[in-house]
């Protein structure tokens, strides 16, 4: 999974990941990876417009936003 969002950065893509923090909270985001170092990932959360800190190894699942889907947001 850190590969693709090594390839989201290069591209700066947004990105839907499916997050579990750490008290096992669920929640869907569409963040835009800033900087990946090790097993953290500093993103922006463009649903409350600001900056996250995520552990890589918390995402349970990520997709890639495809053109038409920006539109829709």
């Amino acid at each position: 999974m850190r590969e693709q969002f090594v390839k989201a950065m290069k591209y700066n893509q947004l990105v839907d990941v499916v997050y579990m923090d750490k008290a096992g909270k669920l929640t869907k985001r569409r963040i835009r990876v800033v900087k990946l170092n090790g097993e953290k990932m500093w993103v922006w959360d463009t649903a409350k417009q600001a900056k996250r800190t995520f552990l890589v190894h918390h995402v349970l699942a990520c997709q890639p936003v495809l053109p038409k889907e920006r539109l829709v947001l």
